[in-house]
């Protein structure tokens, strides 16, 4: 057991790419490769007498594909996979979703809010960027490289995902469902999407809390050109405090990405005062007038080059719209479309 800035870590390393390990009775952790600087995703296979639930499938690329099969080939215990759940639209989830249903003949299980939103993103594969999404990233402030750049880069969640199942289970607030035995209740945050699914075991105390609720850093809460005007924030936000009420404070907590821990209740709380602060420092500097562009440097610690650009843009219009809807920012925008945040 290690502890770090008040979380404790059970299990000291993760597990070899591809090699499941049990973190709970009848649930494993499964590792596979990403193709980013964030270079992993954690999956969960979870066992009982009807065989194998899966919870996230890594991205559709050939090297997860490989490990995919080793674990069917050499890991099932000669049983067969009757369930799949997804948490969310985002590629390195939902990405093999699928190919692993073609395989086992499954129905996938998912919120319908993020399979209908994957869907439609999906049809933006090999087709032009609209006006709506350039202007959005030039009232941001992009120059003609960036936006250059961003027009050939459009559509390119699609690439990541294998053809997605035509009909879908849905999966929401309220209900459960049976995995290594258990009754998991679902929870539904918002805000890094728009129906991420968490499941929770209250005979395990273990909580699969995908991307809403992570150890180490804060997942990306970004407003995107379709709609510009929301407030993701909020929905963020009003997810952390809901899950400090809904999740134990001593569950076991299995993460997307990072090790798995305990400590959510003070990792909430983190990631709640953590956009806060941020909050307050774009009002500090918005007392003279900036462009979204103008207050990377506020908010990340790492340079932006032209692949982070729309993550950036969308997570400081995420904190921008949230200033503006509690009426302590106001949009001037000037002569060449593009707009500037000053603190009222």
């Amino acid at each position: 057991m290690t502890t770090t800035n008040a979380l404790q870590f059970p299990i000291s390393e993760a597990p070899a790419m591809g090699q499941p390990l049990q973190v709970a009775e009848g649930v494993y952790w499964l590792r596979m490769p990403l193709p980013f600087a964030l270079n992993h995703i954690n999956l969960w296979l979870l066992e009982d007498h009807l065989g194998w639930t899966i919870v996230d499938t890594g991205i559709n690329t050939s090297a997860c594909k490989e490990l995919w099969q080793q674990v069917f080939d050499h890991h099932l215990n000669n049983k067969p996979v009757h369930q799949l759940i997804v948490t969310h639209l985002h590629p390195d989830h939902v990405g093999l979703a699928g190919w692993i249903c073609e395989r086992w003949g499954l129905q996938l299980q998912m919120s319908r809010t993020d399979y209908i939103t994957c869907k439609v993103l999906m049809s933006d594969t090999g087709q032009p960027a609209p006006k709506a999404a350039v202007d959005f990233y030039q009232r941001a402030g992009a120059t003609d490289d960036q936006l250059a750049y961003y027009k050939t880069k459009f559509g390119g969640y699609g690439k990541s995902i294998y053809p997605m199942p035509d009909s879908y289970a849905r999966l929401q607030e309220g209900l459960s469902v049976t995995m290594a035995g258990h009754r998991w209740e679902i929870i539904v945050g918002r805000g890094h999407a728009p129906e991420h699914v968490c499941l929770l075991c209250p005979e395990l105390n273990v909580f699969i809390s995908g991307d809403q609720l992570l150890p180490t850093i804060s997942s990306n809460v970004s407003v995107w050109p379709v709609e510009p005007h929301a407030n993701p924030l909020k929905d963020w936000l009003d997810s952390c405090a809901m899950l400090q009420h809904r999740i134990p404070a001593d569950v076991l907590v299995l993460p997307s990405h990072g090790q798995v821990f305990f400590g959510a209740h003070k990792r909430l709380q983190r990631l709640i005062e953590g956009h806060e602060k941020s909050l307050m420092t774009l009002l500090e500097t918005c007392q003279q007038p900036q462009r979204n562009v103008d207050l990377f440097s506020q908010l990340f610690r790492r340079p932006i080059n032209n692949d982070l650009l729309t993550l950036a843009v969308g997570e400081t219009q995420a904190h921008l719209n949230y200033l503006i809807s509690k009426n302590k920012l106001q949009r001037i925008p000037d002569h060449h479309g593009v707009v500037w945040y000053q603190t009222l």
